[in-house]
């Protein structure tokens, strides 16, 4: 037995040079301790260092022969273990075929519908016969320009061939009715929030260690409900009213957002205006091909006696809509990180919502049940007063009022 003194010096020497060595130096440093202590000293040494007795015994023939390795070598060229893709010359195709298998395997894989795990990878690769394990899947992958990596949003679906054309037009008209001193609001539905102590995503800065608790499961409530929220921004004004219902997203909802907004600030703003634009997408409930919109907006320029002018974006193109990043944006960062639980939280904190560029965000709950499936039949359809631009007239029309201005 080597005796427990030098053991313990050399442990001492280890601990305190072992970190500025490379295995190449590892080895030499312990073959040159175990010569200096003679006999036992390979045993001495192993057990102050933990490095194997082979390691030693190689380091020893080394200093023997007197190698000479190149700069950065560990090892003489030719020794150490095969990798496996030396062993296994088709396992990268194998590997790229799970992990991509509609372009360059079979789209019938074991692993096309299941999550890509480098567990799963391992596993399914074994039983193809691969001798392989999960840490050296994600090595090979790393080593083949694979990452992990999350959906990004950027397919927008095919382009129809006036996508350009109609953003020209929508761009003209807004500047026009910018020049002339007219209203232009661009209008949308923000994504429908479940109520209840649900968690909301985003971070916010609380004492430490004390977050705030939410429920474990986010499975809307029907008992609570949820809020709806459609805005009305002002194009020209940096301006926005913001309707949140409690029923269901219709036609008829959006355009009494509309109204309301015209009521509590179009119509304080511009007095003496003849005609409103409003810039929109061309799905949900204010869709070029919804009946009900039109119906609605019609009953709006009665009761108004404004020309309301509409223009829709083109199919596939919703980012586009100013609304998108000039306030909706905005009011997911105010209540970042805060449970919606009740509707009066989120018509205060869309209320509060606002910006270094001063966008100011009004706010109220429309209480209102509005009915899903309302149909408008050909004979009422017929009786509006749709006027269609000759560019798209689907997509760019005017609604005229069918009488003279009803009294506010």
């Amino acid at each position: 037995m080597p005796d427990e003194k030098v053991v313990a010096w050399i442990r001492s020497k280890f601990i305190l040079l072992g970190s500025d060595l490379d295995e190449r130096g590892r080895r030499r440093w312990a073959a040159t301790e175990a010569l200096s202590l003679g006999r036992g000293g390979i045993v001495a040494v192993a057990k102050a260092t933990g490095l194997s007795d082979r390691t030693i015994r190689n380091g020893l023939q080394e200093l023997k022969r007197r190698e000479v390795l190149d700069p950065g070598r560990q090892r003489k060229p030719g020794a150490g273990r095969k990798s496996r893709v030396d062993e296994q010359p088709t396992l990268i195709a194998a590997l790229e075929a799970l992990v991509e298998p509609t372009s360059r395997g079979d789209p019938m894989s074991p692993l096309r519908w299941t999550c890509k795990s480098l567990a799963n990878l391992a596993a399914e690769l074994s039983q193809q016969g691969f001798v392989i394990s999960h840490t050296t899947v994600g090595q090979l992958l790393k080593h083949s320009g694979y990452s992990l990596q999350a959906n990004r949003k950027t397919r927008e679906g095919k382009d129809h061939p006036d996508r350009d054309a109609q953003f020209a037009h929508i761009n003209r008209r807004v500047a026009a009715y910018g020049r002339g001193g007219r209203p232009a609001v661009s209008v949308d539905t923000k994504k429908k929030e479940p109520l209840g102590n649900k968690k909301n995503g985003g971070r916010e800065y609380r004492p430490k260690g004390k977050p705030p608790e939410v429920d474990t499961h986010d499975f809307p409530d029907p008992k609570l409900g949820k809020a709806i929220p459609y805005g009305v921004y002002d194009l020209a004004h940096n301006e926005a009213w913001v309707s949140v219902g409690i029923t269901h997203d219709t036609a008829e909802f959006a355009v009494a957002a509309i109204a309301q907004w015209w009521e509590q600030l179009g119509y304080p703003r511009y007095p003496t205006a003849a005609r409103v634009l409003i810039t929109a997408d061309s799905g949900g409930s204010n869709g070029h091909r919804n009946r009900l919109w039109k119906q609605e907006l019609q009953r709006l320029a009665d009761t108004t006696g404004m020309i309301i002018e509409v223009c829709h974006y083109p199919p596939g193109t919703s980012k586009w809509n100013k609304i998108e990043h000039r306030l909706f944006c905005h009011i997911t960062r105010n209540w970042r990180g805060v449970p919606l639980a009740t509707y009066e939280v989120v018509v205060n904190l869309v209320s509060s919502t606002r910006t270094q560029q001063g966008l100011e965000v009004h706010c109220w709950l429309d209480e209102k049940a509005y009915t899903k499936g309302r149909k408008v039949s050909k004979k009422e359809f017929a009786a509006l007063r749709i006027r269609r631009n000759k560019f798209h007239g689907d997509w760019n029309y005017e609604i005229l009022p069918r009488a003279t201005k009803q009294s506010r």
